[in-house]
C-alpha cells in the first residue's frame, strides 16, 4: 500500500501543479502526500509525508477530512488563519481513489480580500446613511417647528432657515462626494493619457482658493518647476483643491494667534510630477495617518463638520491618484504640520 501511495503521490503532484489555487493531498491516515507551489508558498512549514495536524493547527479541518472520509461526500468549510496575519480560506474537501489507495485532496480559495471588500461595502453603507441621517432628521426638525409652534416667530425662522440652508449644503456636499467617488472606481482601469500642467493647475487653485486663506488668516506660499503630467486635468484640479483647501481649514490659526502660512510646491521627482502642501497646524498623530484616506474617517468628527467635511475628501484623492497610476504620501508630526504629496506620472509622448 505505501509503494501505491508513493506511486499515486508521484502522478498527483504533477496533476496538481498545472492549478492555480492551492492543493494539498492527503492519505487516508491523513499524512501529506503532494502539494503544489502555490500550496507550499502558502504553507512553507509542511511536511512531505507528515501528519498534516503538525502542520496545519486547523481543528474544523481536520473533522472535515474525518467525515469526508468516513462518507465519501464533499464538503465545503471555512477556515480562518490568524498566524502569522489574519487569513480566511474556503476549502473544498473530496475523497478520491487512485492506484487503489483513498486520498484526500483540499481546494484552497483565499477569500480575505472578498470578505474585506464586503465589510467596506457594508461599513460604507452604514456610514453613508447615518452621515445623511443627521442632516435630513436636522431638516425634518425645523420644517415641523416652523409649521407648528415657530409659523409666525419671523427671528425663529430667519434662523432656522439659515440652519436649514447649511444642512441642506452638507447633504448636497456629501451627494456630490459619493456621486464622484463612484463614477472615479468605475473607471479606475482606464488610465489618463492627457498631458496636464501640474504647475499652472496648482497656481490656477491656488489663486481660486486665495480669498478662502484670506478669511482664515493664512497666507498661500506657492513655488513651481514644470512639470507635465499624464492625466485628467479635471480630476486632478480636485486633488489639489482638496489638499489645498484641507491644509486652510485645519491649520487656520486661532484668535489672537499670527497669521500662518500653507506651502505649495510643484516639482519633478523621479518618474512622477509632485504637488506638495505643507501646513503649520497642529499635526496629525502617528496613529492616524494610515486611516486618513478612509472612507468617512475623521482625526477630529465634531470639527470635520463644523468646517464642511464629508469625511470623502482623502479618500477621493487617493482614488484619483490611483486611476493615474499614482501615490499620495503623508507625512506629519504632533504641532509641526502636516505634508501631503500627491504624486502623477509625467508625461511622456
Amino acid at each position: 500500500m505505501n509503494e501505491a501511495i508513493e506511486v499515486a503521490g508521484a502522478l498527483l503532484s504533477g496533476l496538481i501543479e498545472a492549478m492555480p489555487e492551492p492543493v494539498l493531498v492527503v492519505s487516508d491516515t491523513v499524512r501529506l502526500v503532494a502539494a503544489n507551489a502555490p500550496a507550499w508558498a502558502l504553507f512553507p512549514h509542511l511536511r512531505p509525508q507528515a501528519p498534516l495536524t503538525t502542520s496545519l493547527r486547523a481543528v474544523d479541518l481536520h473533522d472535515a477530512i474525518a467525515r469526508v472520509l468516513h462518507t465519501g461526500q464533499a464538503e465545503n468549510i471555512s477556515w480562518l488563519d490568524r498566524v502569522p496575519v489574519e487569513r480566511l480560506f474556503q476549502i473544498h474537501v473530496a475523497a478520491f481513489h487512485a492506484q487503489e489507495a483513498r486520498f484526500v485532496a483540499l481546494t484552497l480559495h483565499d477569500a480575505t480580500e472578498s470578505r474585506r471588500l464586503e465589510q467596506t461595502r457594508v461599513d460604507f453603507v452604514a456610514n453613508a446613511s447615518h452621515e445623511l441621517r443627521t442632516p435630513l432628521a436636522s431638516l425634518l426638525g425645523f420644517i415641523e417647528t416652523l409649521q407648528g409652534p415657530a409659523r409666525n416667530d419671523f427671528e425663529a425662522r430667519e434662523r432656522f432657515l439659515g440652519i436649514m440652508l447649511e444642512q441642506a449644503r452638507r447633504m448636497a456636499r456629501l451627494v456630490d462626494d459619493l456621486l464622484s467617488l463612484s463614477r472615479i472606481e468605475q473607471t479606475l482601469h482606464l488610465r489618463p493619457r492627457a498631458a496636464v500642467d501640474l504647475a499652472g493647475l496648482a497656481r490656477h487653485v491656488r489663486d481660486a482658493l486665495a480669498p478662502l486663506a484670506q478669511d482664515n488668516r493664512l497666507v498661500l506660499e506657492i513655488d513651481t518647476e514644470p512639470a507635465l503630467v499624464r492625466g485628467d486635468r479635471d480630476e486632478l484640479v480636485r486633488v489639489a483643491e482638496n489638499l489645498i483647501e484641507n491644509a486652510i481649514k485645519y491649520s487656520a490659526p486661532e484668535r489672537g494667534e499670527e497669521a500662518r502660512r500653507v506651502w505649495i510646491r510643484v516639482a519633478p521627482r523621479g518618474a512622477f510630477g509632485v504637488l506638495e502642501v505643507h501646513d503649520e497646524g497642529p499635526g496629525i498623530a502617528p496613529e492616524n495617518i494610515p486611516r486618513l484616506t478612509e472612507r468617512f474617517y475623521r482625526v477630529d468628527v465634531g470639527q470635520s463638520r463644523a468646517k464642511g467635511g464629508t469625511g470623502l475628501g482623502l479618500a477621493l484623492v487617493k482614488h484619483i491618484l490611483a486611476r493615474h497610476r499614482g501615490r499620495l504620501e503623508i507625512s506629519s508630526e504632533p504641532g509641526r504640520g502636516a505634508t501631503f504629496s500627491a504624486m502623477a506620472p509625467l508625461y511622456e509622448p
